[in-house]
């Protein structure tokens, strides 16, 4: 390779667009003395990641496609909504719910809007600490949760479980709690 003309040895009908733009990052990185080459995925690598990342892509809108109908829930909705059931007394602290829930607090904030505005959640300040506000659901929040859990664990059936063999599903728990670990997600309740 040479950098005056961001060349690379390789068969003709192999240099394309893209690898003459790798071959440019190449040189610069040689150029500025930074010669360490990125740890490339496999094959077999690059097949795991794509299918986890159509995962991430596809099935949160298959999810929240079917709250929606059949409940009238977002899947941020429904995750806060289940996440406070689990909770102890079915009340939580909303820095607790953003952290289980993956969630910002400003987005937090306005799905607990929304759901202070339906009926099904009160927020208040803690008692033991009245810089921080709690979630609790209310008796018709809790209702609500009964009523889109079914038609949740279905989805969840459909698009996951079903088309999985029960040595799969071990697989998958194994596999996913390895990548839990390694983003250090939280510990979530079931």
């Amino acid at each position: 390779m040479t950098c005056s003309d961001f060349t690379c040895k390789a068969n003709s009908n192999q240099i394309t667009l893209k690898v003459k733009r790798i071959c440019k990052v190449e040189c610069m990185a040689d150029q500025e003395g930074l010669d360490n080459e990125p740890d490339w995925l496999t094959s077999d690598e690059q097949d795991a990641w794509v299918s986890l990342w159509t995962v991430m892509e596809w099935l949160p809108g298959r999810l929240d496609a079917q709250l929606q109908s059949d409940s009238g829930l977002s899947l941020a909705e429904y995750n806060a909504l289940s996440q406070i059931s689990m909770a102890p007394e079915a009340t939580i602290r909303l820095s607790e719910l953003a952290v289980l829930a993956n969630m910002k607090l400003p987005h937090l904030s306005r799905v607990m809007t929304r759901l202070e505005k339906a009926g099904w959640v009160t927020r208040f300040p803690d008692p033991s600490n009245g810089r921080y506000t709690l979630a609790q659901l209310t008796e018709s929040g809790v209702a609500k949760v009964k009523e889109a859990a079914p038609g949740h664990v279905s989805a969840v059936r459909e698009y996951v479980i079903g088309s999985l063999s029960p040595a799969q599903i071990q697989a998958m728990t194994e596999v996913n709690s390895a990548i839990a670990g390694a983003i250090d997600a939280p510990h979530v309740n079931r």
